[in-house]
């Protein structure tokens, strides 16, 4: 047993080694060869590692508008009409704090009217909590987002759009800028961080304040066409209990609140949705991937058909010296083999590059990504076993045309 393994490793090794030769001999001809497959290579384990970026970055857009999985919202209602604020989030931390929840906000929209040089606007504010930054991937131009000390402050935190911060010029956040704002009673507002701009059309200001600084500014006459400032009330919590916990939690909140009251939760994540909302994409790529892969395919086993039919001479020389036909199919096989193995590394390093550099996020139409996926190991190992099945699919054909090369061929040619 142990001499049939040491045979044929030797046989292998043997084999890979006169490949090698070969591709040194020939290496004007495997250079022209390969240098298709090396950039089907590139491009294929490209687009599966772009296509990985583009996932996340598709994921990142769907949390920031909904939450990361599972978020979930809860609206609540009374039978005896708006339900008060404070005792709706005092049953609310009860309820987080008895199931253990660590990330939860309020979430809600409000306006409010503020001085600026060049006269007082109404600014629509969306109302939070400090979690929500995190639970809905906030991303800040300048400064920070708030923290639980924001709440303490007598001049309430505010954080602005860029174009809020350009109507009040830009200031340096470092100089702790101010800004009035008219509520219920004129307040000095302090702004603490700057979105940055979702697009050409952000061009009207609007802010983001804790709830709690908000709720005080709020007139004790709703406005007519507004109402009464009404949150929703949003956690982040496992997504694979999400389920059992949305229930034990919207009764708990219900049994909290009272008799009358009604609780309604529902997820808002994208995780949420039926099927997996990103399979378009990843159908996309695996075409793009395939067409790719194809058409490198096609390349080589037309150059390797036409290189065997020029080696019929070298090879009914050796099948004169005895070699088998065993040994000269492997031999044409691995040349092809080897030969695309050393592309395929070749095409995984420039594809990892392309991949890591800015171009990347200027095909993504800018996209920024805060998570940024390493490069994925399944895209290299596809890349090069990809080139490794083209070379010995493209070898297959050319070997056993040389199996059938006979000694009086090397006499004709």
């Amino acid at each position: 047993m142990m001499g049939w393994l040491a045979r044929a490793a030797t046989g292998i090794v043997s084999t890979i080694v006169e490949a090698l030769e070969e591709l040194r001999i020939h290496r004007g001809r495997v250079l022209l060869s390969l240098i298709g497959v090396a950039v089907a290579v590139c491009a294929l384990t490209t687009v599966v590692g772009a296509g990985a970026i583009a996932e996340q970055a598709g994921r990142e857009t769907s949390e920031r508008f909904g939450g990361r999985p599972a978020t979930v919202s809860m609206s609540v209602s009374t039978g005896s009409g708006m339900p008060d604020n404070e005792t709706v989030a005092a049953a609310w931390q009860t309820t987080l704090d008895r199931h253990g929840i660590e990330y939860a906000s309020r979430s809600g929209y409000g306006t409010l009217t503020v001085q600026f040089a060049d006269g007082a606007v109404p600014v629509p504010v969306q109302v939070v909590d400090p979690d929500y930054g995190l639970m809905h991937r906030v991303r800040l131009a300048e400064g920070t987002w708030f923290t639980e000390r924001d709440a303490d402050r007598l001049a309430p935190a505010v954080i602005v759009n860029e174009a809020f911060w350009d109507r009040l010029g830009r200031p340096a956040l470092s100089t702790h800028p101010t800004v009035e704002i008219v509520g219920s009673q004129p307040i000095t507002g302090v702004i603490t961080g700057v979105t940055p701009a979702q697009s050409e059309w952000d061009s009207e200001p609007t802010a983001f304040m804790l709830t709690d600084s908000f709720l005080p500014l709020q007139p004790v006459t709703p406005d007519p066409m507004m109402g009464a400032y009404m949150p929703s009330y949003e956690m982040w919590i496992p997504d694979g209990s999400a389920d059992e916990l949305l229930m034990s939690v919207d009764q708990a909140f219900e049994a909290e609140l009272g008799e009358g009251a009604t609780v309604d939760g529902w997820r808002s994540d994208y995780a949420a949705q039926e099927g997996d909302p990103f399979l378009p994409l990843k159908l996309m790529v695996i075409g793009v991937a395939v067409v790719i892969l194809l058409l490198g395919a096609l390349g080589l086993l037309t150059i390797a058909l036409v290189t065997v039919r020029g080696r019929i001479r070298e090879i009914g020389i050796r099948r004169s010296f005895g070699a088998t036909a065993g040994r000269v199919f492997f031999s044409v096989l691995m040349e092809t083999v080897v030969g695309t193995f050393v592309a395929g590394v070749v095409g995984v390093g420039v594809a990892i590059a392309l991949v890591r550099s800015p171009l990347m996020g200027m095909a993504l139409g800018g996209a920024e990504v805060q998570d940024m996926p390493g490069f994925p190991v399944e895209a290299a190992l596809i890349g090069i076993g990809a080139a490794v099945a083209v070379g010995a699919l493209a070898g297959l054909l050319p070997a056993l045309g040389a199996v059938r090369v006979k000694v009086i061929d090397a006499i004709r040619f």
